[in-house]
């Protein structure tokens, strides 16, 4: 390989249309926001501590609640 700069044609970047950029940035704002209740919930464990058992959902349920959330996503198939 070459010990030379890259030249500024090779390093541009690719700009994207205005619906893709709109799109990035909506994910973005979407996984910021998930990221940010992630982190309340983690601050809340350590100022408070971990919950009760009986204040928790078993994970089965959760699963069943997300199986059945994918599964109306998803077309029937005939």
């Amino acid at each position: 390989m070459s010990e030379q700069p890259a030249s500024a044609a090779e390093t541009a970047r690719q700009q994207l249309d205005p619906a893709a950029a709109d799109a990035v940035r909506a994910y973005a704002a979407r996984t910021r926001a998930t990221a940010d209740q992630f982190a309340g919930v983690l601050e809340d464990i350590a100022t408070n501590g971990l919950p009760s058992v009986e204040e928790c959902t078993p994970w089965e349920e959760l699963r069943e609640q997300h199986l059945a959330r994918l599964a109306r996503q998803r077309p029937a198939v005939a």
